[in-house]
């Protein structure tokens, strides 16, 4: 028998809290964009993993849309067609089971420094990695002299 447990194991375990930085109307559907992008959570625009969309002040109302990034890039979303919470500007949205291969995948695509993790147990929260900087980015790198 062979089977790969990581997803398995640490999936459910990862939740990527992203903003609401506008929503475009559309008579066809809804565009909610997001502050986080593809480089955050790779997983739907790599292979079309689907991750539930869940508002973090609940609410009942939904709308047929896409969840996307700020990226220019068509494979900038966490969610593609689909009825999705009624968001608005300066929400906040749980995309969730983005446990395992969420950092592992992650980049600094596009200037875009690492999303910070935080750790939960229970009511405690732990920062345990900070969010990148843009002295981050550029680390390593450096302009030849001639």
């Amino acid at each position: 028998v062979s089977m790969e447990p990581g997803r398995f194991l640490t999936g459910n375990g990862g939740i990527l809290v992203t903003r609401v930085e506008y929503v475009k109307p559309n008579p066809e559907k809804q565009f909610i964009v997001i502050d986080a992008a593809m480089n955050d959570l790779i997983r739907p625009a790599l292979y079309e993993a689907y991750h539930e969309i869940r508002p973090v002040k609940e609410t009942a109302e939904t709308v047929h849309g896409d969840l996307v990034g700020p990226i220019c890039e068509s494979g900038d979303f966490l969610a593609a067609n689909r009825d999705l919470p009624a968001l608005k500007q300066g929400d906040y949205a749980a995309v969730m089971s983005a446990g395992s291969y969420g950092f592992v995948m992650a980049s600094t695509y596009n200037s875009r420094p690492l999303a910070a993790e935080v750790m939960v147990e229970g009511s405690r929260h732990e920062l345990v990695r900070a969010r990148g900087t843009f002295e981050d980015l550029i680390r390593g790198e450096s302009i030849p002299t001639w």
